[in-house]
């Protein structure tokens, strides 16, 4: 857990993803297409990968990918993620995390 809240920290938006998973990719894609520039850890092709998606399971994340921090908080995957940009959250929570200067 301490690696992952340090990853979490460098970047507004942090993405823990496999590049196999097409919801990952379309997070990714819808990130940034709005400008946000998400760091992305693609847990099949880093060294530790599986370490850190036992971590993602156990502090909640089912499933372990797509996994999307904004503003060092946990806001979940690809269904919370989603939903946060049909209600119209999404962006403003990425303007206040910095992720975006517009």
């Amino acid at each position: 857990m301490e690696m992952i809240t340090k990853m979490v920290m460098e970047r507004p938006v942090v993405i823990y993803s496999k590049s196999s998973c097409c919801m990952s990719h379309t997070i990714k894609t819808l990130l940034c297409d709005f400008g946000a520039n998400p760091a992305v850890y693609e847990l099949d092709e880093i060294s530790r990968g599986r370490e850190i998606e036992q971590a993602l399971l156990r502090i909640g994340c089912s499933p372990a990918v797509p996994a999307v921090f904004i503003g060092g908080e946990l806001v979940g995957g690809a269904n919370e993620i989603m939903s946060l940009h049909l209600n119209g959250s999404l962006i403003p929570m990425l303007k206040r995390a910095g992720a975006l200067w517009v």
